[in-house]
């Protein structure tokens, strides 16, 4: 069975639509298909972190898990970032890429597990990660971001109440030795922490 937080499957059949969503004031149209996250249209948790997401123009970001490439091209086209996206699906990451230059939008886009592989240090990774896999591969994430960060970068990332957000919060807290609750809405906690 294949999932969108494993590698694309490519007997699964394409099923291409365009979805339209606005954050913060301005409409994103993109492209989606079956076997990438969220094939609907934009999720309640990864709105959640882009309405409490803050980055200054020209910061470094990395959107680890991209998926379409929401965050990344919405925090380029909202604050000015330089975008990095990183993702283990195959079909997923040629959408992001496919997206990002549709939206106008530069962006280095790579394809791999986690985010050791992706070049160079970011000053801000965001991640809504793929509760589904585990947390073995979650708390990897979350070591892997913060080896990406430099000095003084963060890490943003959103977890369900109901997906232990708790239990990431402690995991968060314990790895960079502190962390804040910047928003929470309907169940969903968006944490930052800084290395």
């Amino acid at each position: 069975m294949s999932h969108y937080y494993t590698q694309d499957d490519p007997t699964l059949k394409s099923a291409r639509k365009p979805i339209f969503f606005e954050v913060r004031g301005r409409v994103f149209r993109m492209t989606t298909d079956s076997g990438v996250f969220s094939r609907s249209g934009l999720d309640f948790g990864t709105r959640t972190l882009l309405e409490s997401l803050a980055v200054e123009p020209g910061e470094e970001l990395l959107d680890l898990g991209c998926g379409i490439g929401v965050v990344g091209i919405v925090a380029g086209a909202l604050f000015g970032a330089r975008v990095a996206m990183t993702d283990v699906n195959e079909r997923a990451v040629a959408l992001a890429a496919e997206n990002a230059a549709a939206c106008g939008i530069e962006a280095r886009v790579y394809t791999g597990d986690g985010c050791l592989h992706v070049p160079g240090l970011f000053d801000v990774a965001v991640l809504n990660p793929p509760i589904r896999a585990g947390k073995a591969v979650v708390y990897r994430l979350f070591r892997e971001a913060r080896e990406k960060l430099r000095d003084g970068g963060r890490l943003v990332c959103v977890v369900n109440k109901n997906q232990g957000a708790e239990s990431a919060s402690r995991e968060l807290g314990t790895l960079f030795g502190n962390i804040a609750t910047i928003a929470r809405k309907s169940g969903y906690h968006v944490f930052v922490c800084r290395k």
